[in-house]
């Protein structure tokens, strides 16, 4: 041991200073070096606790006027976590048995101190253990209201609080608003830079606007580029005042990453909260008045106007809807797929990805076109021509080889469609492509909002004899009771706990407790998001089956001739 790592600071209440020298004497023969401070009355030892951190306590039981039950009780109010040893020369059985089950952590008679190290250095790897599990709880308690990226309020708490503040309006005639923000080119910064250039100019932007708005309100991050704020007694004609104030503060800031610096804007929807409606439709509203924003050339903010935003909305997404339905028809959709490499032996899976490519060439991802599919109920027609054309080119281009498989996407809209499960069972039969080659997968979040449906589709695609995953797992927080119900072959751990583990000591616990729990139920694990090699080398050791990400392979276009 060198440097602070053998630096030990320790709390001894001993009436004899001879004895507590020897117990620092064994410190040092163990090779710790002992900051320690020794008192024999309550008010010295409460004295002790206020005024620094310890390592370790250790008392003896009699003393004039004070004992190791009073110790143990200021000891546990300080911190129940640090290790709290009794040495003592006349202790029986009976009180040690007493202070064991009153929280003391183990005890040491003084003519036999060469059990006192190896006591002391169990409990202190203990107390680490127990210090990292809090820590690791206390996480997944946060990421239940808050989002993993940002740390600012998630979505789902977000809401909550819409809908009260909802109830407040109607009940108390207040008046609220409600932005919705939307960051402009913040795609240009993922393409251009990686999804780690992306994910630290949301969290410096979030810590900004953060800084941007009263106390009394709620920022959150709704996903992906998209933020909500909730100005509480707050009319509009104020709110349009702070979302000027918004705007000119994301003006002004660049956004710098390596060599590349990257203007800020965005663009604002702004309602006012009334009662009689819900908050989901509000939502929509600001959403609509953002798009209406964004259309108008961005960098500003909108208001929303019963009816004017709404045509507005229809037609940008309806805009989408129609170039999507050309392109099914025209079959004009582009495949892609990724690597999905085992990290235990030489083998690769493929998920397959969707690409849409507009009139003058440019591709287009799915987050642009699919929720105007979902809205406008397209995404089973999409799953249907995705899983076509991916059977078609798998059986007669001979891509997969030996035990390779091929993952395709169900969307959430998917999950209740009987019409989809019969479709899936006609292309095996008329393929003639063997199920355990073809894999499906579904979001948590997805998953948990129609968990019924969910069920009963993994059961009939698993009797069809296809492996089916659970995507993003670890966002719903609520993920591990599911899994007794959801029969699946895969997890994919969520990018958000992969991307940084190697930085933080909780999202890598985060990813071995998910890893741990899914071999206990006999499920293979998938990292999503592996994007650099120090992280590869960490899931490794940790035992994950499977990693995909940019440190793997890049999605390239899906071979459609015969290789």
């Amino acid at each position: 041991m060198g440097g602070d790592e053998n630096l030990l600071r320790v709390l001894i209440a001993e009436d004899s200073e001879d004895d507590a020298l020897l117990i620092v004497r064994e410190l040092r023969r163990g090779g710790y070096r002992p900051s320690m401070r020794r008192v024999d009355s309550a008010e010295e030892m409460e004295e002790a606790l206020r005024q620094q951190q310890w390592d370790l306590i250790i008392t003896d039981h009699n003393m004039p006027s004070f004992d190791s039950g009073d110790a143990l009780r200021l000891a546990r109010e300080y911190d129940p976590n640090v290790p709290f040893i009794l040495v003592s020369g006349s202790i029986g059985e009976e009180i040690a048995v007493d202070a064991m089950k009153a929280g003391a952590h183990d005890y040491v008679m003084k003519d036999n101190l060469t059990r006192l190290l190896p006591a002391i250095e169990r409990e202190l790897r203990e107390a680490e253990n127990r210090r990292a599990h809090e820590e690791a709880q206390a996480r997944i308690h946060h990421l239940a209201y808050h989002d993993a990226l940002t740390g600012l309020i998630n979505r789902a708490e977000f809401e909550r609080r819409l809908e009260e503040a909802v109830q407040s309006a109607g009940r108390e005639g207040v008046r609220h608003s409600l932005l919705y923000l939307d960051l402009d080119q913040f795609k240009l910064v993922n393409d251009s830079c990686g999804h780690l250039a992306g994910d630290e100019m949301l969290r410096r932007l979030g810590r900004r606007l953060q800084g941007a708005i009263r106390e009394s309100d709620t920022l959150a991050r709704l996903g992906g580029d998209e933020f909500g704020v909730l100005l509480m007694n707050c009319a509009a004609e104020q709110a349009e005042s702070i979302a000027r104030a918004l705007l000119d503060n994301l003006h002004d800031y660049f956004f710098v990453w390596g060599d590349r610096s990257f203007k800020v804007g965005a663009s604002i929807g702004l309602v006012e909260i009334e009662g009689g409606r819900d908050g989901y439709s509000l939502l929509s509203m600001a959403d609509m008045a953002c798009y209406a924003a964004k259309d108008r050339g961005r960098n500003r903010y909108q208001v929303y106007a019963e009816g004017d935003w709404e045509l507005k909305q229809r037609r940008g997404e309806m805009t989408w809807v129609q170039r999507l339905q050309r392109a099914l028809e025209n079959d004009s959709l582009e495949l892609f797929w990724q690597p999905v490499r085992s990290l235990r032996e030489e083998l690769v899976h493929y998920e397959v990805l969707l690409r849409m490519r507009k009139e003058d060439g440019t591709l287009v991802t799915p987050d642009r076109f699919i929720p105007a599919a979902e809205r406008y109920n397209l995404m089973p027609e999409v799953d249907r021509w995705v899983i076509r054309n991916a059977f078609d080119r798998v059986r007669g281009n001979g891509l997969l080889k030996g035990e390779e498989m091929l993952f395709l996407n169900l969307s959430g809209t998917s999950l209740s469609d009987q019409g989809l499960r019969e479709f899936i069972g006609e292309r095996l039969a008329e393929t003639g492509l063997s199920p355990s080659r073809i894999g499906f997968e579904i979001t948590e979040t997805a998953a948990i909002a129609d968990f019924d449906c969910a069920r009963d589709l993994i059961q009939t695609l698993r009797g069809f004899g296809c492996k089916v995953a659970l995507d993003d797992f670890g966002t719903g927080m609520s993920s591990f009771s599911y899994l007794k119900s959801l029969s699946v072959d895969f997890i994919k751990i969520d990018g958000s706990f992969v991307r940084r583990m190697e930085e933080e000591a909780v999202d890598r616990a985060i990813v071995e407790a998910i890893n741990n729990i899914a071999h206990i139920s006999g499920i293979r694990t998938i990292a999503e998001f592996v994007e650099n090699e120090a992280v590869m080398r960490r899931l490794r050791e940790i035992g994950v089956d499977y990693a995909q990400g940019w440190a793997v392979a890049r999605p390239a276009p899906m071979p459609s001739g015969p290789n």
